[in-house]
């Protein structure tokens, strides 16, 4: 268990908002509590340099308002992917402050906020249908301290859009690239610029793109050197690894 924690649960125990037999409970547990619908990794943030992640579906809004208001009392920063608004306000119940992005779905809740930096991951998405994935890994990025720059709607159909925006996306530190259809755009991105390139396929896209398949597949198969590829529509691990490589 981290230190501060160590000193902040002993700081509660002395003014009396833990009881001596909840405050030994709390320092044996090693960074695991257990809610018995689940065990929260409250060590992650200083093992790995990004906090447990609620991923929201298929858990209830009680569930969901329980994990949010555990990592809330451990003075953790949160953030719940895949979440509909039903959830958000049963959440907030639990952590005032938490705020709601429609877009990529996402519940967010910050103590602070991070530093201005000139450093930032540029978000490049091929069209208005790829925003959801894109909004995922862009405030992802954001949540975990980063800065964004969202380059959106420039797929290859029109390709003229891409090159009137590129000295922003070179001087990014890691690109996203989100694509659905034939998810082009992350080879053209790539055969482009002198930074890591993180190609997310989407599902967007008509029968024979089968859900993401097509895109995820020629990305996979990209000839540009320096592309790295995630799941189909997972803009949050997208976003997850540009930190870890901007950081």
């Amino acid at each position: 268990m981290e230190k501060s924690e160590i000193i902040r649960l002993l700081e509660l125990y002395g003014r009396g908002e833990l009881k001596l037999e909840e405050t030994a409970e709390r320092l044996s547990l090693g960074g695991l509590e257990e809610l018995g619908f689940a065990t929260l990794d409250t060590e992650r943030y200083s093992r790995t340099g990004i906090p447990e992640v609620i991923y929201s579906e298929g858990k209830t809004p009680e569930q969901m308002a329980e994990i949010a208001g555990r990592l809330h009392a451990r003075g953790l920063p949160i953030l719940a992917t895949r979440a509909t608004r039903e959830k958000y306000e049963a959440v907030l119940e639990q952590v005032p402050g938490a705020v709601y992005h429609d877009l990529a779905r996402a519940i967010i809740y910050r103590s602070e906020e991070p530093l201005p930096s000139d450093k930032y991951i540029a978000v490049v998405s091929a069209g208005t249908s790829d925003m959801p994935v894109s909004e995922e890994a862009a405030v992802t990025a954001e949540f975990l301290g980063n800065r964004v720059e969202r380059i959106y709607d420039v797929g290859v159909a029109g390709i003229h859009r891409l090159f009137n925006r590129m000295e922003v996306i070179r001087n990014a530190v890691v690109v996203i690239v989100v694509a659905g259809m034939e998810g082009a755009l992350a080879s053209v991105v790539g055969g482009l610029v002198a930074r890591p390139v993180i190609a997310v396929p989407c599902s967007a896209g008509y029968g024979a793109n089968f859900g993401g398949v097509s895109a995820l597949l020629a990305m996979l198969n990209s000839c540009a050197a320096g592309v790295s590829v995630v799941n189909i529509d997972n803009g949050f691990g997208a976003a997850c690894q540009a930190h870890l490589i901007g950081t």
